[in-house]
């Protein structure tokens, strides 16, 4: 059975009684909040696994409660809202969310986005990264040495590269910005380290996907970042 504690936060009683319903045929158990000050009330005496985050709370803005979660926990939060925009997105990532599912959403993709983030709890723990080596799928990542290989072949990757390679492997499941990425490698993040970021993150791809028969392991988020994929 599934042990996984999910904290509902969403002020919407149908939409809040959806996801509840299906949490507990999925055999999750859950607790629910209808406004910012239970929410962070329950997060921080409760300690769930994972957040559903609805942003447009009745006393305060989803993004102020992302906030002020990450000052104490990591724990991962997906926003499950009716804000569309791409800025509405990164401002939401950039603030510490873990992903993004928008409104109407489906039942299979909500439990879709909940199973790849108990996969990155479950890497974060040790079940994926043991030690100083990653693996993911033909993936596999040397710290300690430097090098990366896919399946038993040794890629040959420019530093940047590799620290790119590295940042997401470590971040396997999450979205992560554009901003983020580039001040975590650059340090800074200017216009035109975005699109250098979009040309390095093209040659590594096409090292990563060659003759991989359709295996993808960085995922494209227009507008937004990139994911690294848990591949099965």
């Amino acid at each position: 059975m599934n042990k996984t504690m999910i904290l509902v936060v969403e002020d919407d009683r149908s939409i809040q009684n959806l996801m509840t319903t299906t949490l507990k045929a999925h055999d999750y158990r859950y607790l629910t909040a209808m406004n910012g000050e239970t929410a962070i009330l329950e997060a921080s005496s409760h300690n769930p696994d994972i957040i559903l985050l609805d942003l447009g709370l009745p006393d305060m803005d989803g993004i102020d409660i992302i906030r002020k979660i990450r000052t104490w926990s990591d724990v991962p939060i997906i926003i499950i809202s009716a804000r569309s925009e791409d800025t509405d997105k990164i401002e939401a990532l950039d603030a510490g969310a873990d992903d993004y599912l928008t409104k109407p959403f489906s039942v299979e993709e909500l439990l879709a986005r909940l199973r790849v983030t108990e996969r990155r709890l479950a890497a974060m723990q040790g079940n994926q990264m043991t030690g100083s080596v990653y693996l993911n799928g033909g993936l596999r990542l040397d710290f300690l040495a430097g090098c990366a290989y896919l399946d038993e072949e040794e890629l040959h990757l420019t530093p940047i590269e590799y620290r790119l390679l590295c940042l997401m492997a470590k971040n396997t499941g999450k979205v992560l910005t554009h901003t983020y990425i580039t001040q975590k490698i650059w340090g800074h993040s200017w216009e035109n380290d975005v699109a250098s970021l979009r040309v390095f993150m093209a040659t590594l791809r096409r090292k990563l996907d060659k003759n991989r028969d359709g295996v993808q392991y960085i995922q494209t988020h227009i507008g937004v970042g990139y994911r690294m994929v848990k591949v099965e």
